[in-house]
């Protein structure tokens, strides 16, 4: 049995997966924020109340709101008592076997990645166009995170000097939460969507206003999903041009945004070389279950 954690600033999700993949019990219970040892005694118990219930021991995976570090420790601002813990050598040693950890955006990508009909793709870039932008590389069925787990911070690159020329070289380098100024994610991501409005309408809308004013046909919605339809294209066209994948998946609030996926191909060859193919974009399948999932299939590879 495979055990998927999704450890989360107000909750951790149990989901439990049978050689077939399929989720077959699942448990919530509310997330020890500010306790460590609390925390760890919450892990044990599920892991535990699960073994007991299926007569085995799972295999763990934990997928966190944040950054596994080099040294074993966490960064997770969203779960305090986490924060700078050797959270995964601590849990391995009380329930004495393995336990594997990654960052929840790479998690939702591993979840995508090993659907039945995706996992033929030999590589899947999921992107998260949420609150944040975010997201996961997938090869071979498994998560590349890189030397420092940030494999799948997209939303740090800064805005392409094209996406000027749409927005206007005078457009605001909006400060980011990383400490930079400029980064795509705000300005791609759901909250971006809706900053990007203001800033050219003078009104804040939510983003689902937006888009029912849009397929209303109202002019000032008109023009802003087609501006945004072209900064998101010239976006991923970097990202496709330096991953390559053979899928793409999209997840996050703004994947439901439908037209997205007429957009996106008509606009892509535009800013990829000339040889390239467009590889299959599509709308991530797994939604809020994806974390406990991809969590579950970290275990799966290797």
């Amino acid at each position: 049995m495979y055990y998927g954690f999704d450890m989360g600033g107000t909750k951790i999700e149990l989901g439990v997966f049978d050689a077939q993949l399929q989720r077959v019990w699942q448990k919530r219970v509310a997330t020890p924020r500010e306790d460590y040892t609390a925390l760890l005694n919450t892990l044990v118990a599920l892991t535990l109340e699960a073994d007991a219930h299926f007569g085995v021991q799972g295999r763990i995976g934990i997928g966190i709101p944040g950054l596994p570090n080099e040294d074993g420790t966490l960064f997770t601002a969203n779960v305090p008592a986490a924060m700078g813990k050797p959270l995964q050598g601590d849990l391995a040693r009380l329930l004495a076997r393995e336990v594997r950890i990654d960052n929840d955006a790479n998690c939702f990508a591993l979840s995508e990645a090993w659907d039945e009909e995706f996992r033929r793709y030999p590589s899947v870039l999921g992107i998260i166009l949420g609150t944040g932008l975010g997201g996961g590389l997938v090869i071979d069925g498994k998560v590349f995170s890189g030397k420092n787990f940030i494999t799948g911070e997209f939303g740090h690159f800064r805005l392409p000097v094209d996406a000027l020329e749409v927005l206007g070289r005078d457009i605001p380098r909006v400060p980011c939460g990383c400490g930079n100024h400029g980064c795509i994610e705000n300005y791609i991501s759901g909250r971006g969507f809706e900053w990007l409005y203001q800033h050219f309408n003078g009104q804040h809308l939510p983003a689902q206003t937006i888009i029912a004013h849009y397929r209303a046909g109202e002019p000032a919605a008109t023009a802003h999903v087609e501006r945004f339809f072209d900064v998101l294209a010239i976006c991923l066209g970097n990202l496709l041009t330096i991953i390559d994948p053979h899928l793409v998946v999209i997840g996050g609030g703004l994947s439901n945004f439908d037209e997205i996926y007429q957009a996106l191909p008509a606009r892509l060859p535009a800013h990829l070389l000339k040889v390239a193919k467009l590889p299959r974009i599509e709308k991530a399948r797994y939604g809020d279950a994806g974390g406990v999932r991809g969590a579950a299939f970290l275990n799966l590879a290797g």
